[in-house]
């Protein structure tokens, strides 16, 4: 396994794990509605375009084997911890953990204070394990369909 800088051909790959991982991981703690919801597959090829983006422009790092993306990690120049996802069939194994540090290393480096993120229920307790605080839980709408998510702050030293 090897963990790199993202390339804009990873898009559809990470793309792909989002979907797969929010409709499996995810639904020990979120119903089916809400699953639909939070990662809808018609507006998959839409998100292909718009994470191209957003994933070029901030701090994103891939994990591989093979060539397959089995994990990804995004998280903004202000400290913003947008996304971090790992395959089903990888989770438990220290990859989540080996993000967080390299983002934190990057935080550090841009003299950041903090790392925000907005968890779900089901990576809150990964969060809290790595010093994560909740400021507060929150409601968010996403079709029509509330998740509840919280929103964490950990202080970089």
């Amino acid at each position: 396994m090897a963990i790199r800088k993202f390339k804009n051909t990873d898009t559809a790959q990470i793309v792909t794990l989002f979907y797969e991982t929010v409709h499996t991981v995810n639904a020990r703690d979120y119903s089916l509605e809400q699953l639909e919801a939070w990662a809808p597959i018609d507006e998959k090829e839409a998100k292909i375009a718009d994470w191209k983006d957003t994933l070029s422009r901030n701090i994103t790092y891939v994990a591989e084997i093979g060539g397959t993306i089995i994990g990804f990690s995004e998280m903004t120049a202000t400290g913003y911890l947008n996304r971090l996802y790992i395959h089903k069939d990888f989770q438990g194994q220290g990859l989540a953990s080996a993000f967080i540090q390299i983002l934190e290393r990057e935080a550090k480096s841009l003299k950041l204070d903090e790392i925000r993120t907005d968890a779900s229920i089901t990576a809150k307790s990964f969060f809290e394990r790595h010093g994560y605080q909740v400021i507060q839980s929150q409601s968010v709408e996403r079709r029509g369909v509330l998740l509840v998510n919280f929103n964490m702050v950990k202080k970089i030293e």
